[in-house]
């Protein structure tokens, strides 16, 4: 066992390798692909949700904006802990484990936290702050892109237990924190002489007509 590693999680991180190999060739597949679509899929939801909010108030589209700004300070908030915890990769650390189903990362590359997770768990919860709708959607999807990386053997539990928790903060932070100035900066870039900074921000909701 790595001595840097925060949590001892080897053995259950055991069982979900013992447990991967014994499944089906298509969903191992499916696995390996998922942790790295799940990422593309969530940059599809910001820009949906970004065109969405542009039709609404200042306040929506600043909220779509910060939305992967905070899912990008939680990635590099996570780069930072890696750098601090030099945890080793379980694919190369737990003995008796089953062989990993993708290449163990070289050494360097540490495992505490996940940054997949880390960014799955600031997607889901971004997107949530921005359009409440997808949390069904969100959700489950940042929590399976978690434990695809266990599965497929290159992160132990603890290390996407964490990378959700510590993401879905960072993100909510950012976001609400941003949320006020961003507002009138998205306000401002409404009324901008510069055709592009105004696409940008969006036409926002449509004026109520008085009642004739």
């Amino acid at each position: 066992m790595d001595p840097n590693t925060p949590v001892d999680t080897s053995d259950l991180y055991r069982d979900i390798t013992g447990f991967a190999q014994s499944t089906p060739t298509w969903l191992q597949h499916l696995a390996e692909v998922w942790t790295e679509a799940g990422l593309l899929l969530f940059g599809v939801l910001f820009a949906a949700a970004w065109w969405r909010a542009r039709r609404g108030e200042s306040r929506a589209v600043a909220i779509a904006v910060l939305a992967p700004l905070g899912t990008a300070v939680a990635y590099v908030c996570s780069e930072v802990f890696k750098s601090l915890v030099d945890e080793e990769r379980p694919c190369r650390a737990v003995a008796g484990a089953a062989a990993s189903l993708v290449e163990c990362p070289p050494v360097g590359d540490w495992s505490f936290p996940s940054n997949h997770s880390t960014i799955a768990g600031a997607a889901a919860v971004a997107l949530v702050l921005t359009w409440r709708s997808l949390a069904w959607l969100t959700l489950p999807m940042a929590v399976l892109m978690a434990f695809s990386r266990v599965f497929v053997g290159v992160h132990y539990p603890h290390d996407v237990a964490f990378g959700l928790i510590f993401g879905a903060l960072v993100a909510f932070l950012v976001v609400r924190i941003g949320t006020r100035p961003g507002t009138r900066v998205v306000g401002a870039m409404r009324t901008s002489s510069t055709g592009v900074v105004r696409w940008f921000a969006g036409p926002g909701a449509p004026a109520a007509h008085a009642p004739s």
